[in-house]
C-alpha cells in the first residue's frame, strides 16, 4: 500500500471521526441543558429557601453545616449543588436531632415494638418524611451533576471534534502530495 492510500485513509477516519464528534458534543449540550433546566424549574417550583445567616435556624446548625450553608443563606434552592448542601447540612442534621440520632429504620422498629408511643409514632413520621425530601434532593443533586458530566464530554468532544478537521485536511493535502511525488 502507498503513503498517499494510507495518508487518505487515515485522513478520511479523521473526517468521519470528527463529524461524530462533532454531533456527539450537540447531544451532549442539549443533554446538559435539558436535564439542568429540568433540575433548576423543579427546584424552584417548591419555593424552598435557605435560611438567612442571622436566624435561629442557621445559627444553631453545628459549625461544619454553617460553613457549608453560608454561600446559599437566605436563598432559594434552585441548583443541584444547593440541593445536596440542603439535604446534608439542614435537613440530615434536624432528622439527627428528631430522632435522637437513630435513623428511620431504627425509629420505626422502635414504633413497632411498641404501638401506644405516640410520640415515637410522631418522630417516625416527622423522620420518615424528612427522609423523602432528603432523598429527593440528593436525586436532584445526582442528575444535575450528571447534566455537568455531559456539559464537560460535550466541550472536550467539541475540542476533540474541531483540531480533527484541520489534521484531516492537512492529511489529505499531504495524500496529494504524495500523490504526485510517486508519479
Amino acid at each position: 500500500m502507498h503513503r498517499h492510500q494510507i495518508d487518505k485513509i487515515v485522513s478520511s477516519i479523521g473526517a468521519l471521526l470528527a463529524i461524530v464528534l462533532l454531533a456527539a458534543s450537540v447531544v451532549l449540550f442539549f443533554t446538559y441543558s435539558f436535564i439542568h433546566g429540568q433540575v433548576s424549574s423543579q427546584l424552584s417550583s417548591q419555593k424552598i429557601f435557605f435560611p438567612s445567616a442571622t436566624s435561629e435556624s442557621f445559627t444553631s446548625l453545628p459549625a461544619k453545616s454553617q460553613d457549608a450553608i453560608r454561600p446559599y443563606a437566605g436563598q432559594q434552592l434552585v441548583s443541584g449543588a444547593g440541593a445536596e448542601v440542603f439535604a446534608d447540612n439542614y435537613i440530615a442534621v434536624h432528622l439527627d436531632k428528631i430522632g435522637d440520632g437513630l435513623t428511620y429504620s431504627e425509629l420505626s422498629a422502635k414504633a413497632i415494638a411498641d404501638p401506644s408511643n405516640t410520640a415515637l409514632a410522631g418522630k417516625v413520621d416527622t423522620v420518615f418524611r424528612g427522609e423523602t425530601l432528603r432523598g429527593v434532593l440528593l436525586n436532584a443533586y445526582a442528575f444535575d451533576t450528571m447534566a455537568m458530566v455531559a456539559k464537560f464530554v460535550a466541550i472536550g468532544a467539541l475540542f476533540i471534534g474541531l483540531l480533527l478537521i484541520p489534521l484531516s485536511y492537512l492529511g489529505f493535502r499531504h495524500a496529494k502530495k504524495t500523490k504526485h511525488a510517486t508519479k
